[in-house]
């Protein structure tokens, strides 16, 4: 029988340390605390956020009778494991750290928020307590981005929303990272039997954009539109399709001068991955994608 998982909260002289295990992938979670569309649905209403260092923000929050403009910059952003900021309110003195720090445990993610030198702040003031920042992180984690990235009853736990293919495939890890990334090569691949592709744009890094056209054998066109958010060369590639919408992960695993291929792809719900597979056989379709890489790799090689 598994250990129950603890959630934590400890408060140190100088940090509040609020920690949490989601019942989410750190993709999903690490998601979550970076895209300034899914901020804004469980966090504070913040109009601008880029998970760059240097880069400022702020939104205002607190009680009706008294409301906080908060400023904050990115100090530091190691992608799907640490995102920390400044904390500083306009207007009063005190300059704090906002750290969230993610833990990957199988299909689970333990979150560590640490908010540290809230003692900066005034010290006669009762809305700068630190109770009252403990009350609002336990919140903020325990319920907010809890509810958020966890599936509902209804959505099915993770296995039943992602489509997970995995491969040893018989070529190095750098030549199969050369061809999943560069637009002439990916395009003569990719795709289930019988498609081809026009790519239209291919920009691998983090922000960037995979813009392409798939022709099918039946003469249908199916435009496709990819936002790369993580770019490990040559380990690791995360990534968000528009629409239809899901998150995938790509590890490329060194095996003896082979590479051990996983391609993961996580929707928001069972239902919406159940119509993918579907209305356009995703299973199968990517089983045959990665067939048509190991003959691809044969030339490639040459």
């Amino acid at each position: 029988m598994a250990a129950k998982k603890e959630n934590k909260t400890e408060i140190e002289s100088h940090s509040v340390i609020i920690e949490r295990t989601l019942e989410a992938p750190v993709e999903v979670v690490w998601k979550a605390l970076t895209d300034i569309e899914e901020i804004k649905r469980w966090y504070f209403g913040i109009a601008e956020f880029k998970p760059v260092a240097g880069f400022s923000f702020q939104f205002t929050g607190g009680k009706d009778d008294r409301i906080f403009l908060h400023l904050c910059t990115i100090t530091e952003v190691i992608p799907r494991k640490k995102l920390a900021y400044t904390w500083r309110y306009d207007g009063y003195e005190g300059t704090s750290l906002v750290t969230f720090e993610l833990f990957p445990e199988g299909n689970t993610t333990r979150v560590r928020l640490t908010h540290e030198g809230v003692e900066t702040f005034p010290a006669n003031d009762p809305d700068f307590a630190k109770d009252n920042f403990v009350e609002g992180w336990t919140y903020i984690i325990g319920k907010g981005l809890k509810e958020f990235v966890e599936p509902k009853a209804e959505e099915g736990d993770i296995s039943a929303r992602e489509i997970v293919t995995t491969r040893l495939i018989n070529a190095p890890r750098e030549l199969v990272w050369k061809v999943w990334t560069e637009p002439d090569h990916i395009a003569k691949w990719w795709g289930p039997n019988g498609f081809t592709n026009t790519i239209d744009e291919m920009t691998v890094k983090p922000g960037g954009a995979w813009r392409f056209m798939m022709h099918g054998p039946d003469g249908k066109n199916y435009p496709n539109e990819i936002i790369f958010s993580e770019v490990v060369k040559p380990e690791r590639l995360v990534y968000t399709h528009t629409a239809p919408k899901f998150y995938s992960t790509v590890t490329f695993e060194e095996q003896g001068g082979k590479t051990q291929l996983t391609m993961r792809m996580v929707f928001n719900t069972a239902k919406e991955r159940d119509q993918v597979v579907k209305e356009f056989g995703a299973l199968e379709g990517a089983i045959q994608t990665f067939t048509r890489l190991e003959e691809y790799l044969v030339t490639a090689k040459q």
